[in-house]
C-alpha cells in the first residue's frame, strides 16, 4: 500500500508539474496583457502589480485588431469546412476500399507535413501573384487546405477503420446507398475523429503566420499578423501584442469547449482495442 500511495503521489506531481509547464506560457501572455510597459520590462519580473486595462483598450481602438480578427475567422472556418468536406470522404475511400496506388496516395497524404512553409513561401507568393490572389482571403484559405487537408485524413481514416465493417456490410442488405452509409454511418460513428480534426484544423488556420504575412497587406491581414504589426524599429509594445495574443486565444479556446466532449476519445483513438 505505502508503496502503491507513493506512484500514485509521484503521478499526481508528475501531472501537476507538466500542466503547470503547458499553463505557464498561457498566464504568462494573460498576465502580461494586463500591465503596463515599466511592469512588463523590469528585471526581474514583477509578479504583483497594479492590473490596467489601457493595452486592451489600445487593441481595440485600433480597427486593424478588429479586422484581423474577423479575417482570422472567416479563413480558419473556411479552411475546416472545406478540409472536412474534402477529407472525410477520402478518408473513407482509404479506410474501406482497395485500388491501386492507395499506399502511394496514404504516403502522399502524410507527407505533406514534412515540407517547410519557408521553403513554399516565395513560390506560392509568385503562383499567387501571378494569379491576382494577393491579399485575398482565397488564397489564405487554398494554401492552408494544403496542411490542414492530410490532417483531416490521417486521424479521420484511422478514426472509420476502428468502425466495424459489419456494420457497413448490414447497411448495405437493408438497401442503403454507399452515400447513405457514409452520411449516416461512418459520421456519426467516426465523429470523435471528425471533431479532433477539425479542432487542429482551426487552430492550424488560425494561429497560423508566415503565409499570412507574406499574402496579406490590409484587406486580409489575420490577426496574428496585426500582433506582429505593432512592432518597430523603435518600439516593442509587448503589452499591445499580449492584449492582442489573448484576443487571438479566446476564441480557440471557446471552439475547443464546444467540441470537447469529443476530444478525448478522438485523441485515444486507437490506444486499446
Amino acid at each position: 500500500m505505502t508503496s502503491r500511495t507513493t506512484g500514485r503521489i509521484a503521478h499526481f506531481l508528475g501531472l501537476v508539474l507538466v500542466t503547470a509547464c503547458a499553463l505557464f506560457p498561457v498566464y504568462w501572455m494573460f498576465s502580461s496583457s494586463f500591465k503596463n510597459q515599466v511592469d512588463l520590462l523590469a528585471a526581474p519580473p514583477v509578479w504583483t502589480f497594479t492590473p490596467t486595462l489601457q493595452n486592451y483598450v489600445d487593441v481595440f481602438a485600433d480597427p486593424k485588431t478588429l479586422n484581423g480578427t474577423i479575417n482570422s475567422f472567416i479563413v480558419a472556418s473556411a479552411t475546416t469546412v472545406l478540409a472536412l468536406l474534402f477529407g472525410t470522404p477520402a478518408a473513407y475511400a482509404l479506410a474501406r476500399f482497395e485500388f491501386r496506388g492507395k499506399a502511394d496516395l496514404w504516403f502522399w497524404f502524410i507527407t505533406n507535413r514534412m515540407i517547410s512553409p519557408i521553403v513554399l513561401a516565395l513560390p506560392v507568393y509568385l503562383l499567387a501573384q501571378q494569379a491576382r490572389l494577393l491579399d485575398t482571403h482565397i488564397v489564405l484559405v487554398l494554401i492552408y487546405l494544403t496542411f490542414n487537408l492530410p490532417i483531416v485524413v490521417w486521424i479521420c481514416t484511422d478514426q472509420f477503420r476502428s468502425i466495424p465493417p459489419e456494420l457497413e456490410q448490414a447497411a448495405r442488405l437493408e438497401g442503403a446507398s454507399q452515400f447513405r452509409i457514409f452520411w449516416q454511418l461512418y459520421l456519426p460513428l467516426g465523429a470523435p475523429g471528425v471533431a479532433v480534426s477539425a479542432i487542429f484544423s482551426f487552430i492550424f488556420s488560425w494561429n497560423e503566420l508566415l503565409y499570412a504575412l507574406v499574402l496579406t497587406r490590409r484587406a486580409a491581414q489575420t490577426a496574428p499578423v496585426a500582433a506582429t504589426s505593432y512592432m518597430s524599429g523603435y518600439e516593442v509594445p509587448w503589452g499591445k501584442i499580449m492584449a492582442t495574443g489573448s484576443v487571438i486565444v479566446l476564441p480557440v479556446i471557446v471552439f475547443s469547449i464546444i467540441v470537447s466532449r469529443h476530444m478525448v476519445r478522438g485523441l485515444t483513438m486507437g490506444a486499446t482495442k
